[in-house]
């Protein structure tokens, strides 16, 4: 018995041993960023610019790998069960909580599944129409909207995609469900909505900024407690009279579970390095957001931001009946 219990004693110690050194070594080669969603899209679009300055920060290239599908699902289930050795990381926004709901069999725990590093960036969203709609503000849109509520469309990404929770949330906003039609992806359906084959779309800014500010899109509101520096003119959902309807779709960085608890740690101050590039803050700017402050880009952070959005959510989605499974 007390052989046994040596061995295992000496195998932990070797396990300890190995993990201390990686993590001392770390990291020595590329790394991964999985995005769960298509390249080209919002989500890729934050994932870049954070890829890029936390490369130079870490001295090794992190490469973004798009892996789409099943709102997202697809690619954290690619994650969860990689490697727990710092070279492949998760970057997900809200629809890492409101999956849990969404998708009643999903092939992980999303809670338990993951280590966490820390929030990105939280990205209003805007309510914008094809530029030809007839409501002029938000509150005609919303009498709008109950008046025609069988034939007013509203797009999004696909179940589980940032448009299609905001599109939820509206429809929840207003007390009236509305006909909506699921693309495969951002693009396509901003390529709708800007033909005028579908009216409405709740989507983030950093899909619509260009398209409002060019005037190619109606844009009603946004989804933030005050107004936008990049877009002064449009107002808020309270100044527009629908008081409460706030969402930002957050981001975050996760690594598979069983990651070193210092490869994490590394990570999370490599992206705290990243979010204060000026790059990075310029480009978000233009983009309609803002960095995660120091505070937020941690682990704890994220963790806490996961688990009262999972809270969050569930009534709503529940109420809808909207599941993906």
């Amino acid at each position: 018995m007390n052989k046994i219990l040596a061995s295992l004693s000496l195998a932990a110690t070797i396990a300890l041993t190995a993990f201390s050194v990686q993590a001392q070594d770390y990291p020595n080669r590329t790394i991964t960023m999985v995005v769960p969603f298509a390249a080209g899209g919002p989500t890729d679009t934050v994932a870049r610019l954070v890829a890029e300055s936390m490369s130079k920060d870490l001295g090794q290239q992190i490469v973004v790998e798009n892996v789409g599908g099943a709102g997202g699902t697809l690619g954290a289930g690619r994650v969860a069960s990689s490697d727990p050795d710092g070279y492949t990381m998760l970057l997900h926004h809200i629809g890492m909580a409101t999956s849990a709901t969404l998708y009643r069999k999903l092939a992980y725990d999303t809670l338990n599944a993951f280590e966490y590093v820390g929030l990105v960036t939280e990205v209003p969203m805007t309510i914008v129409a094809r530029k030809d709609l007839e409501p002029s503000d938000l509150k005609s849109l919303v009498e709008y909207a109950k008046t025609n509520k069988d034939t007013v469309t509203v797009a999004n990404a696909g179940v589980g995609a940032a448009s299609h929770l905001c599109g939820m949330l509206f429809m929840s906003a207003i007390g009236t469900p509305l006909v909506t039609v699921p693309y495969k992806g951002t693009g396509p359906a901003m390529t709708d909505l800007l033909g005028g084959q579908v009216d409405i779309m709740c989507d983030q800014t950093t899909n619509t900024t260009k398209q409002i500010l060019g005037g190619t899109i109606k844009a009603y509101a946004v989804t933030s407690p005050a107004r936008l520096d990049v877009l002064p003119d449009v107002p808020t959902t309270d100044e527009a009279g629908l008081p409460g309807m706030q969402v930002a779709i957050w981001h975050g960085i996760y690594t598979p579970k069983g990651t070193p608890a210092e490869i994490n740690e590394r990570l999370s101050k490599s992206l705290q390095v990243a979010l204060k590039d000026p790059n990075v803050v310029a480009r978000f700017a233009e983009l309609g957001t803002k960095p995660s402050s120091e505070a937020d880009a941690t682990p704890a952070a994220l963790k806490a931001k996961l688990e009262s959005e999972i809270t969050r959510w569930k009534p709503i989605i529940e109420a809808a009946g909207q599941y993906a499974d």
